[in-house]
């Protein structure tokens, strides 16, 4: 994984350290302003809760356009500057309750995290995709917390048909920076033409979107150049990701991380391949893995 920065990030980088002062602190920040919360361990990334104290807004789906409402989970400070943010879509059949104990765990590292409802529990992954970037533009431009958002550091995520549909909204905006699809479900197989860096999640006895058939060609597909990587849960069934799970957390944290805030402290635990009980196998792009 070459862990690459996109040239826009370099340049605000570059800017942000003409800008500033040469103190050691500001020094620091210069080299990214995008950093948030103290260095990270194995223990801080696996705990349900990070260092940021949260909150949370209901948005009705009476309130928006172009998809079903949602719980946007959020840090209560900004005193370490704006955020990233990132929309999640749940799967077929279900809603956002079905994802929620991702909200606060994510957010509480540093995220905006926007857990939707979908305009219909039976939209394809298409719909989801253009329902997810339609939540990122709710968020940025209308929503309450737009004010703790960075509008360039946005990503995405979703379960099964909503992981899909987070392959189909990287696709459709290349300009996102992170992309999570969680033992995602997808007609198409071939995503050559995604430009956003992608953890693809599988579940090793998924028999709903089996790894064969789904994640595996998923990330194959993908290109090489890419920063990727593929990610199998050991004896784990399709719905894993819809009940508190550490280790979907502890790399969704990193990946967000690394390509979202351009953290580089979160390398370490994506390169090398990271190894454990809990991972049946594991993919990347890291030079030295």
């Amino acid at each position: 994984m070459s862990l690459r920065s996109p040239l826009s990030r370099r340049a605000l980088v570059f800017a942000a350290a003409v800008a500033l002062t040469t103190s050691g602190a500001v020094a620091h920040a210069a080299e990214n302003p995008y950093e948030r919360g103290p260095a990270p361990t194995t223990a801080s990334i696996e705990a349900t809760r990070g260092p940021f104290a949260t909150s949370q807004a209901t948005v009705s789906s009476l309130s928006v356009r172009g998809f079903g409402g949602g719980t946007i989970y959020y840090p209560t400070s900004t005193a370490e500057g704006t955020f990233g943010a990132v929309a999640v879509s749940p799967g077929y059949t279900a809603s956002q309750s079905s994802l929620s104990w991702l909200g606060p765990r994510l957010a509480s590292q540093g995220f905006v995290i926007f857990i939707i409802d979908t305009n219909s529990r039976y939209d394809q992954p298409a719909s989801r995709g253009d329902q997810l970037l339609a939540a990122l533009d709710y968020l940025t431009t209308s929503s309450s917390v737009r004010s703790r958002i960075d509008s360039s550091r946005l990503g995405v995520m979703g379960h099964s048909m909503g992981g899909g549909g987070a392959l189909e909204a990287t696709k459709d905006r290349p300009s996102l920076q992170a992309s999570i699809p969680l033992t995602a479900w997808n007609t198409t197989k071939t995503w050559s033409t995604v430009q956003t860096p992608t953890l693809i999640v599988g579940a090793e006895n998924d028999t709903v979107a089996s790894v064969s058939s789904h994640s595996e060609p998923f990330y194959t597909s993908l290109p090489a150049t890419l920063d990727k990587a593929y990610l199998e849960l050991e004896g784990a069934s399709h719905y894993a990701p819809n009940s508190s799970n550490t280790t979907i957390a502890k790399y969704s944290i990193s990946w967000l991380k690394r390509f979202i805030d351009n953290d580089t402290r979160y390398e370490q635990f994506l390169c090398p391949a990271p190894r454990g009980t809990a991972i049946s196998e594991y993919r990347d792009t890291c030079p030295h893995s």
